[in-house]
């Protein structure tokens, strides 16, 4: 190929709707209405209904989305968060900025957090479990609800990759006390800058959300609580509609690749991901798994194809989590991924002949 293949490309999905996004940002524009206005009211009500949960409240930013969730909960000081060990170290942000104690959890083979080694963390001082919907697949959700309710745990669900994924019919981000999003601009469901919401059924935990986004403050100048700044603004609002509207052709479309990266990858070197039974899987990345993953990232870059690795430092043995004391070795499911995890070419608008091109070059490795 003459055009070096990136590992995402977000030009195509906008070219793709082109002229609905330019006719929505100048509507945006011209309508002298910039910060919590019909926009954001409208996408509130769409994507509530999309995910099929009573409210939606856009925030910032997805990590916004997950540091609020606990503040709202009340969880902070002195309690421990359950939550997987290999992903993006939002999720665990989201819980030691409010000053609790993350408590890692192995993934099973699905890349998500293995339920079943769940029950054997939980203290006295365990007050939630936060379930990371990884790559794009649901989680396995059924023994998870069952623990919560056991324990009396509140239940968290970062959604931020996997939006309108399913477990057994039920879309993520309605399992738990809140879902989180986020809709930076790489995700399935993207904005054109930083963007985030929380889902939930719980009018009162809607309600303080709504007023803690909003410096805190449910009428101006009459403030409750403090608060913070964490306002999805109209124009991402605005251009969300667009994408919410077409999100199902993208998820669909991004299937059909992954089909065929699924039937026609073959190399004994690379394990191809695989989708749990009862789990719908939306492909925000398409990750491989290989022993010699650093030759064959240096490999596809030498024939012109980009690779991410999501996540090549796990949080436990990041330097921002140094004082939690953990060590190499502390879990050796979770470091043996980020030594072998690799996202390949994915992107909606990709080409057959792009697609075609990794395809024969991973073959070929």
């Amino acid at each position: 190929m003459a055009e070096r293949i990136m590992p995402n490309r977000l030009d195509r999905g906008f070219q793709k709707y082109q002229s609905e996004f330019e006719e929505k940002a100048l509507q945006v524009l011209r309508s002298g209405w910039y910060v919590l206005g019909n926009e954001v009211k409208s996408f509130e009500e769409e994507f509530a209904s999309y995910v099929g949960t009573k409210h939606c409240v856009g925030l910032a930013s997805g990590l916004d989305a997950l540091w609020i969730a606990f503040r709202v909960l009340g969880i902070g000081a002195g309690d421990e968060v359950i939550v997987q060990g290999n992903t993006y170290i939002a999720s665990v942000m989201g819980i030691t900025i409010n000053g609790a104690t993350p408590v890692f959890v192995e993934p099973d083979e699905y890349f998500n957090i293995d339920a079943s080694k769940i029950e054997g963390k939980i203290t006295d001082k365990t007050k939630a479990i936060l379930v990371v919907h990884l790559y794009g697949q649901a989680s396995n959700m059924q023994p998870i609800v069952e623990l919560c309710k056991k324990y009396n745990l509140k239940l968290v669900e970062d959604c931020a990759q996997a939006h309108g994924a399913e477990w057994n019919g039920k879309q993520v981000g309605t399992f738990g006390d809140i879902g989180c999003f986020s809709f930076y601009p790489s995700k399935n469901l993207g904005a054109f800058g930083d963007a985030g919401a929380i889902t939930t059924d719980d009018d009162a935990l809607a309600d303080a959300v709504r007023v803690f986004r909003n410096y805190g403050s449910e009428k101006r100048y009459y403030n409750k609580v403090v608060g913070a700044n964490s306002r999805l603004d109209e124009i991402q609002a605005g251009l969300l509609r667009v994408r919410l509207k077409h999100l199902d052709e993208l998820t669909l479309e991004k299937k059909r690749l992954c089909d065929r990266y699924l039937n026609e990858i073959r190399n004994d070197k690379v394990k191809l991901p695989i989708t749990r039974e009862g789990a719908t899987h939306i492909w925000h990345q398409f990750v491989i798994k290989s022993d010699s993953r650093d030759e064959l990232a240096e490999y596809l870059e030498g024939k012109g194809i980009g690779t991410i690795i999501h996540y090549p430092i796990p949080p436990h043995l990041s330097e921002a989590y140094g004082y939690l004391e953990l060590k190499e070795g502390a879990l050796p499911i979770t470091e043996k991924y980020a030594k072998s995890v690799l996202s390949i070419p994915l992107y909606n608008g990709m080409t057959k002949e792009e697609q075609s091109y990794v395809i024969k070059a991973i073959n070929e490795f």
